[in-house]
């Protein structure tokens, strides 16, 4: 009697173990598919400025005071940021592109002056590599867990 006892507590434990996994999985499923859905709104274009002044002020945001150094020209009151800004409306309204006008100021002041560096290369890089270790650490925490939690039951 006692056989059948002791037998069947492992068995019980398992069948306890499989029914809790199900709606693991099934939050694991959900947190992920939550996770996808951010990060697809997130990198879609939101459509940009709309009018003139908004786009010379999003393209002012993005490239740097060259004599403050620590702040954008759209922020920055120094004589350059003025005339940058300037520059930028002039360009906007002789029907560049926002790349075209980045590129310009990239050529005269150099790749510093822009604020948002380029995603290719090293600098890609640099802002997929926390992401890429991130996910590692947490792959990695979560395989402790279940192996902790395997131990001990």
């Amino acid at each position: 009697m006692t056989d059948v006892v002791a037998a069947s507590k492992p068995a019980a434990r398992r069948d306890r173990r499989r029914r809790g996994s199900r709606p693991a999985r099934a939050s694991w499923l959900a947190m992920a598919l939550v996770l996808l859905v951010a990060l697809g709104i997130g990198t879609f274009d939101t459509g940009g400025p709309s009018s003139p002044e908004d786009r010379a002020q999003a393209l002012a945001s993005t490239i740097r005071c060259p004599t403050c150094r620590s702040q954008s020209a759209a922020d920055s009151d120094s004589p350059a940021s003025r005339e940058i800004r300037g520059e930028i409306r002039a360009r906007i309204d002789a029907g560049q592109s926002d790349g075209e006008i980045r590129r310009y100021f990239s050529s005269r002041y150099g790749e510093a002056i822009l604020l948002t560096p380029s995603s290719s290369g090293i600098a890609g890089a640099v802002w997929v590599l926390p992401v890429v270790a991130l996910v590692l650490g947490g792959a990695g925490l979560g395989a402790a867990f279940w192996r902790w939690r395997r131990w001990a039951s």
